[in-house]
């Protein structure tokens, strides 16, 4: 066989359709550009990753956590996510729910809604009442600490804990009804469900609604950090033998908790 027949024959003729079906460099530009527009509308209307710094939600969220967070079903009016609303879906925000909001300091905090605008907020011996029925919480966490009947009886009749805002001390006395705190239009009060380590609405008030921009997703991520609040138990001396990678990798993260969903 001649070396012309050899050039034109089969391998040759799949090595020519193989490069006609490669994009052209316009192309290949605009799919770059599509991509692009799609995640930074992605992350400016809908998702917004976060790490989770503190023990305040333990154990429903924990030291490490990565979450993606949906700026879009809980969106304020007037936000500027809020034009999402065009092709996502929108909801009220119920007692129950996880939400990222706006805070002093620092400038976002994640809380779980206990009483929505009406509600009665009791807490008598760690359990919550919400208008007269007590409220089921299973995701709530009790840690030991030393007493504290703020934290454990709430509202309180006496100023007892350095720690809550003089402001909202004063502003509480006027909101209590028959021993409960009354959730004013507008307003949220939230709580950690680390009960005992979360600073949260018993000590400096109310979420307004404008404040609340987000609901967290899920866990994408999760390194493995350890927790102040846990009582730390001492481990056996192995001098740098457990040093192997598997033993590394799996100090580095907790990958059970990878894509788990927050609620």
């Amino acid at each position: 066989m001649s070396s012309l027949a050899q050039a034109t024959g089969p391998s040759s003729r799949q090595h020519k359709r193989f490069w006609q079906h490669l994009p052209t460099v316009p192309e290949a530009l605009a799919s770059l550009l599509r991509t692009i527009v799609v995640a930074l509308f992605l992350l400016t209307f809908v998702l917004q990753p976060f790490l989770i710094p503190s023990e305040s939600m333990e154990r429903t969220l924990l030291v490490g956590d990565f979450l993606l967070v949906n700026k879009q079903i809980l969106a304020p009016a007037g936000a500027p996510w809020s034009l999402g609303r065009l092709l996502l879906p929108y909801r009220n925000i119920e007692r129950g729910d996880i939400v990222v909001f706006h805070h002093p300091d620092p400038p976002y905090l994640v809380k779980r809604v206990i009483g929505i605008p009406g509600d009665h907020i009791r807490i008598v011996d760690n359990q919550v009442f919400v208008n007269g029925a007590a409220l089921a919480q299973p995701y709530a966490t009790f840690e030991p600490i030393a007493p504290n009947p703020f934290l454990q009886n709430f509202p309180g009749k006496i100023y007892t804990d350095p720690n809550v805002d003089p402001d909202w001390w004063e502003q509480m006395q006027s909101l209590v009804h028959d021993g409960a705190l009354v959730v004013p239009k507008g307003d949220y009060f939230v709580l950690g469900d680390n009960r005992n380590h979360s600073k949260d609405s018993r000590f400096w008030g109310f979420v307004p609604r404008n404040a609340i921009v987000a609901r967290p997703l899920v866990i994408y991520f999760s390194l493995l950090r350890p927790s102040t609040t846990d009582v730390q138990t001492a481990t056996d001396d192995k001098l740098g033998h457990d040093r192997g990678i598997s033993t590394r990798l799996e100090k580095f993260a907790r990958w059970d908790r990878i894509f788990k969903v927050v609620h």
